[in-house]
């Protein structure tokens, strides 16, 4: 099973969405962005890490949002996924096509990958608890 860290990015009552680039396993798909936790990494750290490599922005990690498995014929995976917050930069494309600042109305308007599926569901009846938004 492949553990995935993920970051739920909040600015200006928005979270940042990223569409999976073309070429790549659910290209198209929108998932809350992060990736693979490497062998001694913290959640913290991974998210972090990931973010920086993939938007080019500084986050800080402000809380546990919760984890769901998904397991199919293509993969067994642990997506688990925190609120963050921007701290530094401006969001840059190098590994998505696409990424996007919604509400979390929005979200239902997206094609998301399976595992982040899961949280938009959660999150949308949840969002001023849970996000403070």
């Amino acid at each position: 099973m492949k553990r995935v860290i993920a970051a739920a990015i909040v600015k200006n009552n928005k979270l940042l969405i990223a569409q999976r680039a073309k070429g790549e396993n659910l290209a198209g798909m929108w998932e809350f962005p992060g990736g693979k936790i490497e062998i001694g990494e913290t959640d913290e750290k991974c998210i972090i890490r990931e973010i920086k490599e993939e938007l080019n922005i500084e986050i800080s990690v402000e809380a546990y949002l919760g984890e769901h498995r998904v397991e199919n014929e293509k993969s067994d995976i642990n997506l688990v996924l925190y609120k963050a917050k921007g701290i530094g930069g401006e969001p840059t494309l190098s590994v998505h096509d696409k990424i996007e600042w919604v509400g979390v109305n929005e979200l239902k308007n997206y094609l998301f990958a399976p595992a982040d599926t899961y949280f938009v569901e959660a999150l949308i009846p949840n969002k001023i608890s849970v996000l403070g938004l």
